[in-house]
């Protein structure tokens, strides 16, 4: 794709708008940790939940998509529109218990909640793990992605196109070592919009290149038809469900995905009951309403919102490339092929930069996020515990390079470590049950914790390494899950009830700075009368239902409306637009706080 002086005019324009946004936070992040890393607990929720948004936006995620979606339709996105409930679960009954924790980072939350040597254990190894390993291996996959782009938009080969994106990755940590989460708040709502913007005009390109909705409804099912008569199946690529007779998605994978998937596993940044850089942003809210709104916006804008761009450009692709052996070979290209073949030439320049802001806002994040790992709970914790707060600030830029210079590194051998990545996603099966008790059952203990990790990482690894069962093979993803889940559940409550209880001064402490609902705090509310007793789960139930139907309804409705489907689209906006009211009206009558009788 040919670029001209007034396309890098306009990239130059947007990388120099990013650093001024640096430079003019460098007062801020420079004064503590506090700062540095949380925006000293005062960002508003439509700051804090747009930056998760723009996280999330990653470079590599329009394609991915579009693979999706070449491959499986539009039902293909279930892999991960299966995490609806995961997320509001973090909204209703996990965002302003964060909030109110007033940690800095997810993994201090281990020595607020436990005691003794296991959990300074958990704090630490989970600060080394996430913060290099998971941390590292997830920019290599962004990194990557971004090679693959720029490959195809400036025809470089891989080393070249990798050389860019180590500039890049500096310029996003110089940013982020001068300007600290300040920036990278700032600049992630600016970066989502140019993004945003962008995507949405390659998707009108893309519609209008097959002929507009009507005839890419034609056509596709005119494929659809060529495809069932091929291989004996009737999916449609129009289909909001999955064929559960299909290869790619059968009844018993599917039925792992919608009741299994989303509150069992763990992984960075998709943990049961919010972590990783979704914490860190409920973190520098305001305070517990702004951590909710911020978390709620996250949610309805990444399910909902965001999605039907994406969408519609992989739509366009299967019919625009159908013959197209590269595409067939790689059907994610197809976004980056739709974007040089069909976008206008004078937004050329604008939609690389928009390419630029969605890797920049997700290194930007991965950076100070692992950043604070590495200092507030390991380095300030075990190494250096006394230093002035500058000290700490400083530390925490080095450390940022240190992850940059790493991160680069691993993106050059990424095919290597890609098997890896695999493997590691299945080894959290089972843990998300303790990730969500250990706030609302008093009897959790950091061996709990600590069994479920191990449990969880053993069975995974022994069904594919020794049984040779495939993560990658649809039925086997659900038989691992369903076996690991199983295991390692039996274990951590065996466990939890041959340890001894955390200690009573421990858990009051923390039953008195969290206040969780006290159903299954009876032991310890009991020795704190003076503390009101929240009893809001059954309300938080309720809320948690209706914020599903808020995004699915929400989501599918938009997608019939795009898709000429009035009828059906209204109705389900309806749905969403009920669930929504219900859930303003219940938190206002709440005062956006816990229920407390």
């Amino acid at each position: 794709m040919r670029l001209t002086p007034v396309d890098w005019t306009i990239i130059a324009g947007y990388f120099l708008f990013n650093l001024a946004i640096g430079f003019y936070y460098k007062g801020r992040a420079g004064k503590n940790t506090s700062e540095f890393f949380l925006s000293g607990r005062n960002a508003p929720w439509w700051l804090a939940g747009t930056s998760m948004v723009a996280t999330t936006f990653a470079a590599d995620t329009p394609l991915a998509v579009t693979g999706m979606v070449a491959r499986n339709g539009i039902a293909g996105n279930w892999l991960w529109w299966n995490s609806v409930a995961s997320g509001m679960l973090t909204v209703f009954f996990f965002a302003r218990l964060w909030r109110r924790s007033s940690v800095m980072t997810d993994v201090e939350f281990a020595e607020i909640r436990y005691h003794g040597r296991p959990a300074a254990f958990l704090r630490g190894f989970r600060a080394l793990y996430l913060g290099i390993l998971m941390n590292c291996i997830i920019l290599g996959w962004v990194n990557l992605a971004m090679v693959k782009i720029l490959s195809l938009i400036l025809g470089v080969n891989k080393d070249v196109a990798l050389a860019i994106v180590v500039g890049i990755i500096a310029l996003t940590s110089f940013i982020s070592t001068l300007s600290g989460l300040w920036g990278v708040l700032v600049t992630d709502l600016f970066q989502f919009v140019v993004k945003m913007t962008m995507v949405i005009v390659l998707a009108v390109a893309a519609v209008h290149a097959v002929g507009g909705i009507d005839a890419m409804k034609h056509q596709l099912e005119a494929l659809d038809r060529v495809k069932g008569l091929a291989t004996g199946t009737a999916g449609s690529a129009l289909s909001f469900v999955p064929d559960l007779n299909s290869a790619w998605m059968p009844f018993l994978t599917f039925a792992v995905y919608i009741s299994l998937n989303w509150w069992a596993t763990w992984y960075p940044g998709a943990e049961p009951g919010g972590g990783g850089y979704i914490a860190q942003r409920m973190f520098c809210a305001k305070d517990e309403k702004h951590s909710l709104l911020a978390t709620l916006w996250f949610n309805v804008a990444h399910y909902a919102v965001r999605p039907w761009p994406w969408v519609l450009v992989g739509l366009a692709a299967v019919v625009l490339y159908q013959h197209d052996p590269g595409f067939q070979q790689d059907p994610e290209t197809g976004y980056i092929r739709v974007m040089i073949d069909y976008l206008p030439a004078w937004l050329r320049g604008t939609m690389v930069a928009a390419f630029a802001a969605a890797f920049m806002s997700t290194v930007g994040t991965q950076l100070n996020w692992g950043a604070s790992y590495l200092i507030n709970d390991f380095y300030r914790r075990f190494l250096v515990d006394k230093a002035p707060d500058r000290h700490y600030v400083v530390a925490s830029r080095i450390a940022t390079v240190g992850l940059t210079i790493l991160s680069a590194w691993i993106t050059r051998y990424m095919d290597s470590i890609a098997g890896a990545w695999q493997l590691l996603i299945v080894t959290g099966a089972g843990t998300g049950t303790v990730l969500i008790l250990r706030w609302y059952w008093w009897r959790i203990n950091a061996w709990s914790e600590v069994s479920a990790m191990a449990a969880a990482f053993a069975v995974s690894v022994t069904l594919q390494t020794v049984f040779g069962i495939s993560s990658a093979d649809p039925l086997g993803f659900a038989h691992i899950m369903l076996i690991t889940v199983s295991i390692t559940t039996a274990v951590w409550l065996t466990v939890t009830f041959l340890t001894r209880p955390e200690p009573e001064e421990q858990l009051l402490k923390f039953y008195r700075r969290v206040r969780p609902s006290a159903a299954l705090w009876k032991p310890i509310a009991r020795l704190a009368p003076d503390v009101p007793a929240a009893r809001d789960l059954g309300r938080n139930v309720l809320d948690w239902v209706a914020g599903c139907a808020l995004i699915y309804g929400a989501l599918f409705g938009a997608g019939k409306v795009i898709l000429k489907d009035y009828t059906i689209g209204a109705a389900f906006l309806v749905v969403a637009a009920v669930a929504g009211i219900y859930i303003y009206r219940d938190l206002s009558r709440r005062g956006w706080k816990s229920v407390v009788e």
